[in-house]
């Protein structure tokens, strides 16, 4: 055979359709740089992949070098020639593989398809984008409508009060372990100017060119807006999505469709998925151990939907596979995100079905959302064309600064890791001062929700008296209350004292001291607090006394249901607080 002298030549079995495919992607990387000649055109087959630019390889060595002046994959040719020992692995790996290549053609149309291509991810990143800042303005918005009621001058716990004693105990620590630029400003205007400034510069995102230096700017200050609100929220923005939401809104102000960047996302994905299931079986709560966790789960979540009440009714059986569902897709599928692009897409199915099933039955603000939103990155554009019916054409893979992008992988990966490798017990001391420093920023945070499955549903009822023996209750729009309310829809929307009572009736008012401040509330007739009630029997004139009650409810059954037109049921369990006034103190 004459091999043209003028560029390197990758010779192979043009008969091998393993062989077809991978030659296919691999002139896909290299483009003209590269001859590729199948064997049968020369005089004789050769025993391996031969691969000649001025010298001859064969085997793996043919391989590497070929991909060795290929952007982005010079690490594996460096993995090949430098790591020692690695280079007689991929020698035997090769030789396994070239005597049964009918079995790893098979195994290669399972992982990638009829074709394999690089994947790369600009319609992704472009929807992520839009998607990201439509859950921002949700997020702003949510709380713009209750921030004067939880912690407006007259709300429940006023931030300048909690500012107060931040630097009282901190001193000038204070300003970095609160970050928020309410240090500056925290009248009731500066809270609601950016809170709707955050929903204004999200709806302007929302139409902004993806990845440009316009929304990158944007992603800055929505990240430094939504930081100050969940610094200044105290205990009403504690939630795991909020900070699920500042580490996406982090990572996105550095997104491109380039892999780093992508793997970032992905890598995010992973430890949300995994340590979710994780924490629940590090637990060691029984409900999830023998698998009757959703048997409870639907009637004690905080918030439950009117699908949650039928969802209830199915038997035990079905509960308990639905559990064992849950915790294969959270502790098993997260491993596909680095597989392959189609184990990829069988892991984001499984996320995204497990996320809607979740979004069904319960309350969770954007969080099922924001989930279903990073799970675009496991979909290649590949994917989106032949869904839509369209040739698949690669667009040139994106050259994102490849120094910050190292940075934000070592910095990321190093201190995530860390938090993972803490869920099980392994030591990281010398990473503590670097994790402190960076935790009251939310940019890396461990995740997991339900490690301890409530088995009961006390509720607290709150009520009002003028003459002590005559009680009015308060109605929360959304959290269990009127028998025959039927459970609400709220997502993606957060009634963030709705949600704050549930935790409160998990333990007594001394552990939340929170609640003592929401009762003086009521005592004092303060407007923006009355307004995240959905009703005030005192018609904005307060009681002479106040009080909670504490009852256990539980879902009705079908026949209770019909008998009755009541979703609930309860039972009392006695005083949660005791009958106060603002004058006297306590009555009884």
């Amino acid at each position: 055979m004459t091999i043209p002298p003028e560029r390197p030549t990758l010779v192979f079995d043009g008969d091998c359709s393993f062989c077809r495919l991978w030659v296919d992607y691999w002139q896909s990387l290299t483009g003209d740089r590269v001859e590729y000649v199948p064997h049968q055109e020369g005089a004789e087959p050769l025993p391996a992949v031969q691969y000649f630019d001025g010298k001859q390889y064969s085997g793996a060595a043919a391989v590497f070098h070929l991909l060795a002046g290929v952007p982005g994959y010079g690490w594996l040719y460096w993995l090949y020639d430098s790591a020692p020992g690695l280079a007689f692995l991929f020698e035997l790996v090769y030789r396994f593989i070239a005597g049964h290549r009918d079995a790893a053609y098979r195994v290669t149309r399972a992982l990638w398809g009829t074709r394999v291509e690089r994947p790369v991810y600009h319609k992704a990143s472009n929807i992520f984008s839009r998607s990201l800042s439509f859950l921002y303005l949700i997020a702003f918005a949510s709380f713009g409508i209750q921030a004067r009621g939880l912690i407006g001058s007259d709300g429940i716990l006023p931030v300048n009060t909690y500012f107060r004693f931040a630097t009282a105990q901190l001193g000038a620590a204070a300003y970095w372990r609160v970050p928020t630029i309410f240090w500056w400003t925290h009248s009731d205007f500066a809270l609601l100017s950016i809170a709707w400034g955050g929903v204004a510069l999200a709806a302007i995102s929302i139409l902004a060119r993806p990845h440009s230096v316009w929304q990158r700017i944007i992603y800055i200050i929505l990240f430094v807006y939504y930081l100050s609100i969940v610094s200044a929220g105290q205990i009403f923005m504690s939630y795991q999505w909020d900070l699920l939401l500042l580490e996406t809104g982090f990572l996105a102000i550095f997104l491109s469709p380039a892999r780093p960047r992508v793997w970032l996302f992905q890598w995010l994905l992973f430890r949300l998925m995994f340590e979710s299931g994780a924490v629940k079986l590090l637990s060691h709560d029984t409900s999830w151990h023998d698998l009757t966790a959703l048997a409870f789960h639907y009637e004690t979540q905080p918030l439950p939907t009117v699908l949650a009440w039928y969802a209830h009714q199915l038997p035990l059986w079905l509960q308990k596979a639905s559990t064992a569902g849950a915790l294969v897709i959270e502790l098993v599928l997260p491993f596909l995100i680095f597989l392959p692009r189609r184990a990829k897409q069988v892991a984001a199915f499984g996320f995204i079905g497990l996320q809607v099933a979740i979004l069904l039955t319960g309350n969770y603000t954007f969080f099922n959302l924001l989930a279903i939103a990073l799970c675009l990155f496991l979909f290649d554009d590949a994917f989106f064309a032949r869904k839509a019916g369209r040739p698949f054409r690669a667009m040139a893979p994106a050259r994102p600064n490849r120094v910050l992008s190292a940075a934000l992988i070592t910095v990321i990966l190093t201190l995530s890791g860390s938090e993972l490798a803490g869920m099980f017990g392994a030591p990281a001391e010398y990473l503590t001062p670097l994790a402190d420093v960076v935790a009251p920023f939310g940019i890396v945070n461990q995740y997991g929700l339900f490690a301890v499955m409530t088995t009961k549903r006390p509720e607290v009822e709150v009520e009002g008296s003028n003459d002590g023996l005559h009680w009015l209750p308060y109605t929360f729009p959304y959290k269990a209350g009127p028998f025959n309310r039927a459970p609400g829809w709220v997502a993606p929307f957060q009634p963030r004292l709705d949600w704050q009572m549930w935790f409160a009736s998990l333990g007594t008012f001394r552990q939340n001291p929170w609640f003592v401040r929401f009762m003086i509330a009521l005592l004092e007739g303060s407007k923006p607090v009355l307004a995240l009630l959905e009703r005030d029997p005192f018609n904005g004139k307060p009681p002479k006394e106040i009080r909670a009650m504490l009852y256990e409810y539980h879902f009705t059954t079908f026949e209770e249901r019909r008998r009755t037109g009541n979703w609930w049921k309860r039972e009392s369990k006695g005083i949660y607080f005791p009958p106060v006034s603002l004058r006297g103190g306590a009555t009884q």
